[in-house]
């Protein structure tokens, strides 16, 4: 049997008047309007699953009244449980309310209200995203590439440790972080994250093949 938007009105109409209040369809442009004495009128727009036309109907009747809630049928497995989160991130940057509805029993759940949402910043992350952004030598990257192949400062500074190998030959760890300016360099090249170096004795490593060939795309990784 087919599932239809319709079928999401009786659960969320219980819900509802589980709630104290008053409940009636299609009233205006709402699919549904509940009202508690005095109170604004709560409006939820009922939908089979997310979509940004969803969002778009939600935003609209924020011009009606502050307590909006979209609704949509209960999915099951990870990739509903994901877009569900996601969307709950979403409507609460919005100040809209989102509530999910298990058709098999009714139930319905509230996974965020309507209201002003003021997120709280990660200074964590933020820190990590200047020292990333301060690090970039150039503008090497293509804005909205995906991220394979995405050149970050670490893979600069490996490609340093790259060219100079290329150029002078199996070295010592301390005489590359030296003439290249990474301190980090022995531990990168032990570390080989990108194939493109190899340990020929101990403290002394030279270049690989495949870091040979990265050196050949050294403009474009430098920034240049």
């Amino acid at each position: 049997m087919t599932t239809r938007e319709t079928d999401l009105y009786p659960p969320v109409k219980t819900f509802l008047e589980g709630q104290g209040y008053v409940v009636k369809s299609e009233v205006g442009a709402a699919d549904v309007v509940a009202v508690r004495g005095g109170e604004p009128p709560v409006i939820v727009e009922l939908k089979l699953g997310f979509s940004l036309a969803l969002v778009h109907q939600c935003v609209a009747r924020l011009g009606v009244s502050d307590d909006v809630y979209m609704a949509v049928e209960r999915g099951k497995g990870k990739r509903f449980l994901k877009a569900t989160k996601e969307m709950t991130r979403l409507c609460r940057r919005l100040g809209i309310g989102l509530l999910t509805v298990r058709l098999s029993d009714g139930l319905v759940q509230v996974h965020c209200d309507p209201g002003p949402y003021a997120p709280r910043k990660s200074t964590r992350r933020q820190g990590q995203l200047l020292k990333e952004f301060a690090a970039r030598q150039g503008d090497p990257n293509d804005g909205g590439q995906t991220r394979v192949g995405l050149i970050t400062a670490y893979r600069q500074d490996a490609l340093k440790l790259a060219l100079f190998l290329y150029e002078v030959g199996a070295s010592k760890g301390s005489d590359v972080a030296r003439e290249t300016g990474v301190a980090r360099a022995t531990t990168m090249m032990r570390d080989d994250h990108y194939g493109w170096f190899e340990k020929v004795e101990k403290g002394v490593y030279g270049l690989t093949p495949k870091g040979a060939d990265a050196v050949g795309q050294s403009g474009k990784m430098l920034g240049a």
